[in-house]
């Protein structure tokens, strides 16, 4: 088990410097922000100034160098556009990212396996079919579509909840609605496709002969050995949700993490952006990581392969 969670954290750190190396070199050919942070018609030795002062002038390597060791001391770089902290910026945005990836993540969940458990105890039953439908729907569908017609609809046409911002509970009903039919949608379709595998085992047979109800069968020994699939796919979609989070708060205009990125993007803030694709990366590895580790824990001959 030591070497199976080893060879894992190892991946995971090398996957985790890949992309940090890979987009610090890709922002540097999109452009220079100097020609975005000072004003037109400004003089040559101004906008040397300027490079000077945020650290451009260094070649590349001095400034890849200097960017990755600050990570580890904790200088995380200054944002050209804000003129502060990134640290601090992402520091005010990550609470609202997190409350909505967090209601996201309970309602897949609570409304994904049961849905699936539903649809498998009526396998071919009208029930059946109206669910497995709405999930193929759901699940199909771009997040970002369904929220731009979720304010079409209930902002623009109804007038019944706001298009965008942060505020009561009013204002998270949509983008949570947007981000969360997808992972639901494909929670309860493997999760009724994984009980379809296992409902008519033998074990299980046993279980009903000793008088054992259908559901409590179903429930109790069914589901624990479906949940190996579930949880892969549990995993991928909170991967998902922490990339798609970033172009659906644009959609809403939601303060969180993802409108800091895109804007800084368009901005050419390379510090920024570099540091906000590390997080979702971070945070994509350490989630797959889990899975992983998840998966040697509930089967042996997973771990021991």
């Amino acid at each position: 088990m030591k070497r199976y969670v080893s060879m894992r954290i190892l991946k995971a750190v090398f996957t985790i410097w890949a992309v940090y190396t890979l987009v610090f070199f890709l922002t540097r050919v999109t452009g220079d922000p100097i020609e975005w942070l000072t004003l037109a018609g400004a003089s040559d030795s101004a906008k040397e100034i300027l490079r000077d002062n945020l650290g451009l002038d260094l070649p590349l390597w001095q400034q890849y160098v200097k960017s990755f060791v600050g990570l580890f001391t904790g200088d995380t770089g200054t944002s050209y556009y804000y003129a502060r902290s990134v640290s601090s910026l992402f520091a005010e945005r990550i609470g609202p990212t997190l409350s909505l990836g967090s209601i996201v993540m309970v309602l897949t969940v609570i409304l994904g396996i049961p849905l699936g458990v539903v649809a498998a105890a009526k396998h071919n039953s009208l029930l059946d079919r109206t669910i497995m439908s709405t999930a193929i729907v759901g699940s199909t569908v771009p997040n970002f579509i369904l929220g731009i017609l979720l304010i079409f609809v209930f902002s623009l046409m109804l007038r019944m909840l706001p298009s965008g911002g942060i505020g009561t509970v009013q204002y998270f009903i949509l983008p949570v609605a947007a981000l969360s039919v997808g992972p639901v949608a494909s929670v309860a379709r493997l999760t009724r496709s994984s009980l379809l595998d296992v409902i008519n085992q033998d074990y299980l047979d046993c279980a009903r002969a000793k008088g054992m109800r259908e559901w409590k069968v179903i429930i109790k020994h069914g589901l624990r050995n479906a949940l190996i699939p579930v949880i892969t796919i549990l995993g991928t979609q909170l991967s998902a949700l922490i990339g798609g989070s970033v172009v659906v708060e644009t959609v809403f205009a939601w303060p969180g993490i993802g409108t800091l990125l895109v804007s800084s993007a368009q901005q050419r803030d390379f510090p920024v952006v570099v540091f906000g694709v590390l997080v979702i990366a971070v945070s994509v590895t350490f989630v797959n990581l889990l899975v992983d580790l998840s998966y040697g824990l509930l089967d042996p001959r997973i771990r021991e392969s």
